[in-house]
């Protein structure tokens, strides 16, 4: 797809940019090699074709949950003031 000058400098106006000639024409060239990409993506076939057989076979994966005690005080030792397992910061708003 074909991206002109003209639609660079469009789209930069709405972003309150402002692009020299050459500027201008770099992005333009930029933005088509972007939609580039974006075509080849509209080619691929994504249908997917599964038997209705594979899925009866699928079940979730279920993990019990466990708590943990997390025992990594390193990661605290920059910590100017906590509170049992609370980082106390100072009062910002009044």
């Amino acid at each position: 797809m074909k991206v002109s000058i003209d639609e660079v400098k469009y789209i930069a106006k709405l972003s309150k940019l402002r692009f020299s000639d050459e500027e201008a024409a770099k992005f333009a060239k930029e933005f088509e090699n972007i939609l580039e990409h974006f075509q080849y993506l509209n080619e691929l076939d994504l249908d997917i074709k599964e038997d209705i057989d594979n899925k009866a076979e699928l079940k979730p994966v279920v993990r019990k949950d466990e708590v943990k005690q997390f025992e990594c005080k390193d990661l605290f030792r920059n910590v100017k003031d906590m509170q049992e397992t609370y980082i106390k910061v100072p009062k910002i708003i009044e």
